[in-house]
């Protein structure tokens, strides 16, 4: 294998700065690759591959784990703390932006409907997302019972998410799960 040239911290810094700085939602480690096996050619795809694989079973954000994985076998520990602290340093900097923001507009006529108005748009996404992915579940009483239960006990009771989940879950999975004279 050939030897890789070395690759500035400043590189890396610039690339991960403008991938966090720019993403929203999911797809970053598709960037990543892009930036750095496509464009920048500073990793091959199996290399690059290998490390996602890797970046996936670890805990943690795929696109952080990647981005440490790439430092690292850039420019070591240097580079995994550089691409890492590049990637979240642009959200964490429009973060405190908003903020300032929202402290600073939340005395202006009108603000708070704006907000309300966010609000609301942003419950209607949740909806439609709920809606979409109610049509694509099997219909049946026991995917229905298990539905109604977890809302009742986190939206009506406000029971604990996580106490909820844990008894229906498994409840759920043995009403699901494929028994012989179902075959």
């Amino acid at each position: 294998m050939p030897e890789r040239p070395r690759v500035p911290l400043a590189s890396l810094f610039r690339v991960f700065f403008q991938i966090g700085l720019l993403s929203f939602g999911g797809g970053l480690v598709s960037w990543i690759h892009r930036e750095i096996v496509s464009e920048r050619k500073w990793m091959s795809d199996a290399e690059f591959l290998s490390g996602m694989s890797l970046s996936q079973v670890l805990p943690g954000i795929n696109s952080t784990n990647t981005s440490i994985f790439v430092g690292q076998r850039l420019r070591g520990f240097a580079g995994a703390s550089v691409c890492l602290g590049a990637m979240l340093l642009g959200p964490f900097l429009a973060i405190l932006l908003a903020g300032v923001t929202y402290k600073t507009l939340i005395g202006a006529p009108g603000f708070p409907a704006v907000v309300e108005g966010v609000g609301a748009v942003a419950m209607g996404m949740l909806t439609r997302l709920g809606i979409q992915a109610a049509r694509t579940v099997k219909i049946g009483l026991a995917p229905a019972i298990a539905t109604l239960a977890t809302f009742l006990g986190v939206g009506v009771m406000q029971w604990p998410m996580l106490a909820v989940v844990a008894v229906v879950a498994p409840l759920s999975v043995a009403a699901a799960w494929p028994r012989a004279d179902n075959a």
